[in-house]
Parts: structure tokens; C-alpha cells; sequence
């Protein structure tokens, strides 16, 4: 039987979240979920951040099902099974419009430094934490995959193992299917901010307005207006669809895909890049994955990837092949 976890939570409030052109809140609550044997002794863990998909954030990672687990219901679990002891820290790096890829954006805040430079160190004042790079991982999926390889991108040496589960990668292939749907969504509500104001409004929504809302949140990640806060350029004309070419390269430089071979110096340090999906995923990101597979094998990074039979949704039971992996590959001395 699974030894329970102690899940704590503190709110911290954000300096660089402060007057974020979204109005979201600077106070965030942070979750901790602390291993069953941390009160018996004086040892150092190690600190693993998972970053929640789109739409979600910390907290909502620990939902559960009538056949799902919660991560910490999970995490008691992997521990009880032979998983090294370690703290895994939820952070909320939400947002008006649903999420922020973890990314410093103009049009939504600085959700990076947010994450890193303010959740992390707090964690480590308040917790004892080996608080060293060999002591940090970093893992997510869908989004939180790929926040969780931004931040290996953005912060070199800061991390020693990362995980990316279903995460977006190859952006034309994921992100473009959705132009589409959110053009005519557009077209039908009279523009952006009638749609956000409609979506705002109403309590349900279907499908195309999910479609819609997520592909504007990723227009504030990638394509903030530099001139205008809280503005973003879309990546397509809303007249005729056809990709604005411009703007869409500035979202492929955020693709994983495409930094590797500019910025595979950042990943070559870690002990362990561990990156799934799934053969049948609804946004075809096995694709995005096998392409950065083979971008980093063309640059020499040493990657374990894995593919499995199923969709995107509903895969959260994939932690429990990368969680133990990554607490496995950090360095019990932190160094």
C-alpha cells in the first residue's frame, strides 16, 4: 500500500507579475507535495517542477478521477514502488486567456522568471532542497512539455534532467491545423475582442472556442505587439487564412524543433532528456517529436524517446515512466 504524501501550499506574490498586461493576479499559489519520509530526518532532496498543461495550472494537477489518479495520489504510489524521494513543486503560470508556455511575453507577463527566478528559490529557502543544478529537474506535458524544454533552452545549466511529455513541438504541423477554426471562429464573433468578450460571458464552451481561445493565448506567448502591451499579432490573415509569414516566424523560434540546432550547446550538459508522445496524438505532436529526436541526434544530444499507442488526452499515466527516470538521474550530492 502507497505511503501518503504531505501536500502543502503557500501563495507567493509575484514582483515580476506585477501590473502584467493581462490584469491576472500577482499572488499565485505554489503546491509542494513532499515525500512521506521528509519529517523523519535531515537529507537534502531533490526538487522537480512539473508545469501544468494549457488551460490548467499547479493545483489541477492534483484533480483525480474514478479511474485517474492524482499526482500526489500517484507520486505516494511511484514512491511506495521504488521511486527516489523528492519534492515536486506545481507552480501557476495561468492566465486570463488559459496559459502563458512559461514564456516572458509582452502581451502576458514574465511567466519564465516567474517560474524560475521567484517559485524556485522560495521553494528552496523554505524547504530543505539539495538547491544545486544536479539537484533540479524540470517535466510537463502538452504546454508544460513545452515549458518544461523552454526553460532547458532559456536557462542552460539551471536544470540536469527535463522531460517533455506530448509536449508542442513542430509548430507548423500542431499549431497550424487550428488556423482554421479560429479564423472562421473569428469571423463569426466580429474579431478578437468580441470573442474574448463572448467568451468571457458565457459559462460553456465547445470545441472551436477552446480551439480559439488556445491559439490567441499562443499569439500572446509568441507574437506579443512590441508597440502595444497586452496586444499580439496573429499568425494568419483573419480574411483569407493564409499564414502571415513574418509573425509565424517569430512563433518557430520559440519550436523546439528549430532551436535545437542553434541552441543544442543548452541540452548537451543534462543527465537526462527524456521526451514521448503518443502514435495517435489528435495534434500529430509525434511528429514534432520525431523530428526533434532527429535534430538531436544530428547535434549530438543525448535523448531518450519513447512512443506508446494512444491519443494526447488523457495520458497523464505517462508520469509514471518519466517522474522516476528524472529523480533518478539527479545527483543525490546536487553538484
Amino acid at each position: 500500500m502507497a505511503t501518503a504524501v504531505r501536500v502543502e501550499r503557500f501563495v507567493l506574490r509575484s514582483a515580476v507579475l506585477r501590473g502584467n498586461p493581462q490584469g491576472d493576479p500577482d499572488e499565485r499559489e505554489v503546491v509542494v507535495v513532499v515525500p512521506p519520509d521528509y519529517e523523519s530526518g535531515a537529507r537534502h532532496y531533490p526538487v522537480v517542477l512539473v508545469l501544468a498543461p494549457f488551460a490548467g495550472f499547479g493545483a489541477t494537477l492534483l484533480n483525480r478521477g474514478c479511474w485517474d489518479e492524482g499526482l500526489d495520489q500517484r507520486l505516494a504510489r511511484l514512491f511506495s514502488e521504488g521511486c527516489p524521494p523528492a519534492l515536486f513543486v506545481l507552480p501557476d503560470a495561468s492566465t486570463r486567456l488559459g496559459g502563458s508556455q512559461y514564456v516572458n511575453s509582452g502581451a502576458l507577463g514574465r511567466y519564465e522568471d516567474h517560474v524560475v527566478d521567484e517559485v524556485l528559490p522560495e521553494v528552496e529557502r523554505r524547504y530543505r532542497t539539495l538547491a544545486k543544478p544536479g539537484g533540479r529537474a524540470v517535466a510537463g506535458r502538452s504546454s508544460g512539455g513545452f515549458g518544461a524544454l523552454h526553460l532547458a533552452f532559456q536557462r542552460p545549466g539551471h536544470f540536469a534532467a527535463v522531460a517533455s511529455l506530448s509536449g508542442d513541438l513542430g509548430f507548423e504541423l500542431s499549431y497550424g491545423r487550428d488556423f482554421p477554426v479560429c479564423a472562421a471562429t473569428l469571423e463569426r464573433a466580429g474579431g478578437v475582442p468580441p470573442f474574448l468578450d463572448g467568451f468571457f460571458a458565457r459559462h460553456r464552451h465547445g470545441g472551436d472556442d477552446f480551439t480559439t481561445i488556445s491559439t490567441l493565448a499562443l499569439a500572446a506567448a509568441y507574437s506579443p505587439d512590441p508597440a502595444a502591451p497586452g496586444r499580439f499579432a496573429l499568425p494568419f490573415d483573419p480574411r483569407t487564412c493564409e499564414v502571415e509569414r513574418d509573425v509565424f516566424a517569430r512563433w518557430l523560434a520559440f519550436d523546439p524543433v528549430q532551436r535545437v540546432a542553434r541552441e543544442a550547446a543548452a541540452l548537451r550538459s543534462l543527465r537526462l532528456l527524456f521526451v514521448d508522445c503518443g502514435t495517435r496524438d489528435e495534434y500529430f505532436l509525434q511528429y514534432g517529436a520525431r523530428r526533434f529526436a532527429r535534430a538531436a541526434q544530428r547535434e549530438e544530444v543525448p535523448l531518450e524517446q519513447q512512443e506508446y499507442d494512444d491519443g494526447h488526452r488523457g495520458t497523464s499515466y505517462r508520469y509514471d515512466v518519466a517522474l522516476p527516470r528524472l529523480v533518478k538521474a539527479l545527483d543525490p550530492a546536487g553538484s
